[in-house]
């Protein structure tokens, strides 16, 4: 048996890798073979960007999804305004950005529900009448809304903000897609955005 050293080389081919552009203009034709290529080449550099943006891993693995699955729906690359890198980079940090504005956006959501609904009989303004109506009449507006939108809605909803699960819990508890959690919600937030402006 002859050894691998012994073994001649196999022929050479045209080793130069597929440049980004011709990747990417593979990719806007649907070819899932680009996007794998396109992952490999810069996964870690998303990581590694929405990581140090968002100071969470597994916020930082679900935006490099959503990032790389952004290329195929709406591909906006265009390889004459620059390097495939720099394009990932600024759209990366940029919807990194987008989501710590949104969570701050949550918690204070989460403040102001919590506000709504009755306050426990140790805190001092429970005592008040004008306040115990005040926060009655909130909490009502708030239930009679989260009423109106769908039962999954609704049950997402409450997990977040009355119970502080993240979106990720949630889909894991619900046995559902990260994904449907996320669109459940942002509806849900809409739809009693909509009915408490009415």
């Amino acid at each position: 048996m002859p050894s691998l050293r012994s073994q001649s080389p196999p022929p050479p081919h045209n080793s130069s890798p597929v440049s980004d552009a011709l990747l990417c203009a593979a990719l806007k034709q649907g070819s899932a073979d680009a996007l794998g290529i396109l992952y490999d080449r810069h996964a870690g550099l998303v990581y590694g960007v929405a990581l140090k943006v968002l100071k969470n891993a597994q916020a930082a693995e679900d935006l490099t999804q959503d990032i790389f699955l952004s290329l195929t729906k709406n591909n906006t690359y265009n390889p004459s305004r620059g390097a495939l890198r720099t394009y990932l980079t600024v759209l990366t940090r940029s919807r990194a950005i987008d989501r710590l504005r949104a969570e701050g956006t949550r918690t204070r959501a989460v403040t102001q529900l919590k506000r709504s609904h009755p306050l426990s009989s140790n805190n001092s303004t429970a005592n008040q009448p004008l306040e115990r109506a005040s926060q009655k009449e909130t909490s009502l507006t708030v239930e009679t809304a989260l009423s109106q939108i769908s039962v999954e809605e609704r049950q997402i909803l409450q997990m977040m903000y009355f119970e502080g699960q993240t979106q990720a819990a949630i889909a894991e508890q619900m046995q559902i897609p990260l994904g449907t959690v996320k669109t459940r919600s942002r509806r849900g937030l809409l739809k009693l955005r909509k009915i408490l402006s009415s």
